[in-house]
């Protein structure tokens, strides 16, 4: 068909080699900071976040722990590859804020875009069964006007919303334009992850 693409919107999804070891570490690491970070439990409260977040109360994660510094390694070389393949001209790239996400049930985080950087993303520890998966919306979405409603069946790329469902070991990357949620988590367990923005030095 004389049909080509235009302006593709990708996501960045790998799984990390030997990713067992590194998750039980931060499992621990991060529930043993959400006991004790009452900054982030006033917060998560305060904001109606059914769980515990680090977003508004630390800074420093990757200087508090080595485990998040291990992280970091391994966010450093796929944002870097990432990057690469956007094309990205003399841009140099740094973590600019990490941070825990311990998802209980019922928990919702709605739609939202990372302004101030460059590449988002979200490194997943530990889904228990049922856990909430990612949803990302086209970016396009709010100018469609007119447009019809795309087939149930419609082709993945034509979809005005795409969920994602990673399992633990999994790094997914995005550029921080692009509009995200995570639905209300059914599962009893814990869903952990730890979030994280790169943006140009």
């Amino acid at each position: 068909m004389p049909i080509e693409t235009l302006f593709a919107t990708r996501l960045y999804r790998k799984v990390l080699p030997r990713a067992a070891a590194l998750n039980a570490e931060l499992a621990k690491t991060c529930l043993s900071i959400s006991r004790e970070d009452r900054a982030g439990q006033r917060w998560s409260k305060a904001h109606g976040y059914r769980g515990y977040t680090s977003y508004a109360s630390l800074n420093d994660l990757p200087l508090r722990a080595p485990v998040f510094a291990d992280l970091q390694k391994h966010l450093d070389a796929n944002v870097k590859a990432f990057a690469r393949a956007l094309d990205f001209e003399n841009c140099k790239l740094a973590l600019d804020s990490l941070w825990i996400n311990v998802m209980e049930r019922g928990c919702v985080h709605t739609g939202h875009i990372h302004p101030h950087s460059a590449i988002s993303g979200t490194y997943y520890v530990a889904i228990p069964k049922g856990g909430s998966a990612i949803k990302f919306e086209d970016p396009r979405l709010a100018m469609m006007m007119a447009a019809p409603a795309k087939k149930p069946d419609a082709a993945r790329d034509n979809r005005p919303f795409v969920t994602v469902e990673p399992r633990p070991g999994t790094v997914l990357l995005w550029e921080s334009f692009l509009r995200h949620e995570v639905p209300q988590n059914g599962a009893r367990g814990q869903r952990i992850s730890v979030s994280f923005n790169y943006a140009p030095v």
